[in-house]
């Protein structure tokens, strides 16, 4: 399935200095790579570091996304400085960020972010305006069959889950509601009313009395490095809760996903799921879910193919840690399941304090060596 590999485009960027805002130390070890060729690097926290290191009009910024944009907005209204948001791509790793995994993918957006629906984001603007060719979707549709037979998600842990381990009668369908860190952006800017997994649930259940609820909490809820808990007088609205399942195990078994704004939710699309979004996420309001809030910027209906091209193919950037250079999202599938493989399966995100402490070690060490 290998392709030929695609060095990301660095457009009209080239020799500008970059300003880069918002990242943590360990995420400069790996930034750079993503930036590739587009202009020189320079880290700052604050206006006063960017004066001092010379930031001009001309100057591009470069911030975390989820991060608190104070200082950015400050540089671009005294500078008029053009801004770049970053944030985890949707084919990522086998382990979580928040573990200091480093991402195969991340996503650099000139105009917005795509999980904030209050303005256009340049993977919007891919969906609503681009005419995509029959080799590209036919690529897309080759690299959905790929990542669906291969089983692989944005973070790919979790234990096995059959269905065995459901209780569900005939004639129950089964709806996946998959947890979300509820003090994440994505949270924050794109969702109306229900703005919380207890909310979600809530919600589902009132409106699905009979069916069969499994609630997965987000792996960096579990993991405990990240809020999002939900109170087990709401837990007991679910017929069932997996704390450890493969998120991909658990679209197999399910008829449907319930989600405000979810990555699992276009997972499910991938899988021919009916998908209901109680938010806004990039993936709603282009005719291929069950939409409980409108968008009205978002006025084409997509195929499927279309949605996975933009999102996977067009809008990230990947990269082959073992070249360091620019890939494809074919070679990242592979080296994933791979590195699956070799590890004798997805790795498990409950584990003792001490284990998880010693994960984030080794990511480390590993980072720093595959850095240097």
């Amino acid at each position: 399935m290998s392709q030929t590999i695609e060095a990301h485009s660095a457009g009209d960027s080239n020799n500008q200095r970059l300003f880069c805002i918002n990242f943590t130390r360990w995420k400069q070890n790996y930034i750079r790579a993503f930036l590739g060729s587009d202009g020189e690097v320079l880290f700052i926290s604050s206006v006063t570091q960017a004066i001092k290191k010379g930031i001009r009009a001309d100057s591009r910024l470069v911030s975390w996304a989820s991060k608190d944009q104070s200082e950015v907005n400050k540089l671009v209204a005294q500078f008029n400085c053009s801004v770049w948001l970053v944030e985890d791509g949707f084919i990522r790793s086998t382990g979580l960020g928040t573990d200091l995994t480093a991402p195969a993918s991340l996503v650099l957006d000139k105009q917005g972010i795509y999980y904030d629906p209050s303005r256009p984001s340049d993977l919007e603007m891919l969906l609503q305006n681009k005419d995509f060719n029959e080799k590209e979707l036919k690529r897309a549709h080759d690299l959905k069959d790929a990542l669906l037979s291969n089983e692989l998600s944005k973070y790919n842990l979790g234990g096995k889950l059959n269905k065995t381990s459901l209780k569900a009668k005939l004639h129950q369908k089964i709806i996946l509601i998959p947890g979300q860190v509820e003090d994440d952006a994505s949270i924050r800017k794109g969702c109306v009313d229900v703005k919380t997994n207890a909310a979600l649930i809530k919600a589902v259940r009132k409106n699905h009395p009979g069916d069969y609820l499994i609630y997965k909490p987000h792996p960096d809820v579990v993991s405990g490095n990240r809020k999002g808990k939900v109170d087990k007088a709401v837990l007991r609205l679910c017929d069932q809760v997996v704390y450890d399942a493969s998120i991909t195990d658990c679209l197999a078994l399910a008829n449907e996903v319930h989600t405000m704004t979810s990555l699992v939710g276009f997972e499910g699309l991938m899988r021919g799921l009916k998908v209901v979004c109680y938010g806004l996420p990039f993936y709603s309001n282009w005719g291929l879910t069950e939409d409980r809030h409108t968008l009205e910027r978002r006025a084409r209906s997509l195929s499927l193919e279309q949605l996975v091209a933009a999102t996977l193919i067009d809008y990230p950037r990947y990269i082959d840690w073992r070249t360091g250079e620019f890939t494809t999202p074919e070679v990242i599938v592979e080296q994933l399941a791979r590195q699956i493989e070799q590890q004798g399966g997805k790795q498990t995100n409950q584990v003792f304090w001490l284990s998880r402490k010693l994960r984030k070690l080794r990511n480390i060490v590993s980072g720093i060596l595959l850095f240097r």
